[in-house]
């Protein structure tokens, strides 16, 4: 259970890990302010000792602040075995000086697969089941951690984190769709019918699951992206990953004639450093899923200590531009600074 401004947001939780448990409330608050916390307190001069090519280690309360990008050409192909020159990073307009760079593909990944169980997806729903189940089977390596979260009239953890293939794959085919009406579980979040809280869902699993996790995540939601009934807006689901240096990738699911917010998925992707794939048919869903487990192995590795070095708690905006004018970086678009 996660809290904000005196709104609490909870999972209902099915699944857990063996290792892992579903952090309560008031852990969630201390776990919140550290997501804010994006730089080391060790010297600079440390990380010059360090070889441009070692992997960072990365923590969750002390850590430099670490910027994921994945490159593409004019043509839309990922752009692999690029150089720290390559690179050029600007915080609020002021250019960077790269401390770390790394090019690894076999960094772990925490990943969470949020799916829209709403009445929309009725159709699709069986679909979706079996292309997540292949999708996490093919992208999970050794060390990589997953979960997956459903999100309609409630938000419900389906499953923890875990490196249990099999466990996720009965969580991804327990989700169930909700096309109920106002009644819900107590203790969840009520709304009218046909709610579909997307909004909380990633803002509680960024604020109480993902918050805690260390190097790479993302979440990767199935959905046609419309919201109704979440406690929480859309500026805030953004604030949360943008605190938890979560990437947020969408497969847009939608029929014709059908509702859908293609806005909005673009503005949670953009932000985050994610992309959107739009799925206009089942037999593309593959195809989509296949593209995020690409984006997700192609990234880069960027951190800097800032030149600004107050605690003063704000929005620090990024920028990754390319010495390559025809390649483009995809990543986040800010953090949030320390304070205190």
């Amino acid at each position: 259970m996660a809290r904000l401004a005196g709104i609490c947001v909870s999972m209902k939780v099915y699944m857990r890990s063996k290792t892992k448990v579903l952090t309560p409330c008031a852990a969630a608050l201390v776990v919140w302010a550290l997501a804010g916390q994006a730089w080391t307190r060790e010297p600079a001069q440390q990380a010059a000792q360090q070889s441009d090519q070692q992997a960072p280690t990365i923590k969750s309360e002390v850590s430099l602040v670490n910027v994921f990008a994945t490159v593409r050409d004019r043509k839309k192909h990922i752009v692999p075995d690029l150089k720290k020159e390559d690179f050029r990073v600007f915080e609020n307009d002021q250019e960077q000086k790269i401390a770390f760079f790394t090019a690894e593909k076999t960094l772990p990944i925490t990943l969470a697969l949020l799916i829209d169980t709403s009445g929309s997806e009725q159709n699709r729903l069986p679909a979706e089941q079996d292309a997540a189940s292949r999708f996490l089977s093919q992208v999970l390596r050794k060390g990589d951690e997953a979960m997956v979260v459903s999100f309609d009239l409630d938000v419900d953890l389906l499953s923890d984190f875990t490196e249990d293939r099999a466990q996720l794959q009965r969580a991804i085919h327990h989700a169930q769709v909700n096309a109920g009406g106002p009644m819900v579980t107590p203790g969840t979040l009520p709304s009218g019918p046909n709610g579909t809280h997307m909004y909380d869902a990633i803002w509680v699993t960024c604020g109480d699951k993902l918050a805690s996790e260390a190097g790479r995540k993302a979440l990767v939601l199935i959905t046609d992206a419309e919201d109704f009934g979440s406690k929480v807006t859309v500026e805030e689901a953004i604030e949360a990953a943008q605190r938890t240096n979560t990437v947020v990738h969408f497969l847009l699911v939608h029929d014709p004639g059908q509702g859908w917010r293609p806005d909005i998925a673009h503005k949670i992707a953009d932000q985050t450093g994610g992309r959107v794939i739009e799925v206009s048919s089942e037999k593309h869903l593959q195809e989509a899923f296949d593209q995020i487990s690409e984006e997700l192995r192609s990234e880069y590795t960027i951190g800097y200590y800032p030149s600004n070095a107050a605690r003063d708690g704000t929005f620090r905006k990024i920028k990754v531009e390319m010495t390559e004018k025809d390649l483009k970086a995809l990543a986040r678009k800010g953090y949030y600074a320390p304070k205190g």
